[in-house]
């Protein structure tokens, strides 16, 4: 089964636990979000991306200008090792991996937690891939992907045992849009996938795809 399918069905799973009222507000924020125009205003295909150097897991630097010479680079931006949809999206990239490399590219995943998070959500998942750390969201917000949790949805997240706070190192409670690019090694984006619904991440079967036509 696909990634798409495994997140359709969990998406489907977790509706039906939710009570109607969290359905409600996670519904209302969902519509709002889709309002701000991230989809339109971030950054798309033919694009050169800004200057990404970031630190990872275990808070060494990673400029993603020195990957891109030796070949394509896959950026998958994640919300954080706290959303469910998150996790399942990096094993699928994990099980990918071997595929991605077979093109001669390479995989980051960049997220705002604090590196000591990072390294937290890198080893649940056993990750052999790079876990960015973009504190502030500064490189996100470069790629257009940012946004502002709502205020009402804040206890929420906490009921649920997630605190954005301590995962992120701030009290801004921004979070970027989850977010795939292929870029070739000129810097420019070849493949992009952006989509305000968390539920919704690129299929590893694409971003293969999308690197075989750079081959």
């Amino acid at each position: 089964m696909s990634l798409t399918q495994d997140l359709a069905q969990f998406a489907a799973k977790m509706k039906d636990q939710l009570p109607a009222e969290a359905q409600v507000a996670m519904a209302q924020a969902g519509s709002e979000i889709a309002q701000l125009g991230i989809e339109d205003r971030s950054l798309k295909v033919g694009d050169a991306i800004p200057p990404v150097t970031l630190p990872n897991a275990l808070g060494k630097s990673v400029a993603v200008p020195d990957l891109l010479k030796a070949g394509p680079v896959v950026i998958a931006f994640y919300r954080g090792g706290w959303c469910p949809y998150c996790n399942m999206e990096l094993r699928a990239l994990q099980q990918a991996l071997p595929a991605i490399k077979a093109q001669g590219a390479q995989l980051v995943a960049i997220a705002p937690e604090t590196p000591d998070n990072s390294l937290s959500t890198q080893e649940k998942n056993d990750l052999s891939f790079e876990v960015l750390s973009d504190v502030g969201n500064q490189v996100a917000r470069a790629f257009g992907l940012v946004f502002t949790l709502p205020e009402y949805l804040r206890p929420l997240y906490q009921n649920f045992g997630i605190d954005l706070e301590a995962y992120n190192g701030d009290s801004s409670f921004e979070l970027p849009v989850p977010a795939t690019y292929v870029v070739d090694t000129t810097g420019t984006i070849v493949h992009a996938f952006v989509n305000v619904d968390y539920t919704q991440r690129e299929d590893p079967d694409n971003i293969v795809a999308a690197l075989q036509q750079l081959s």
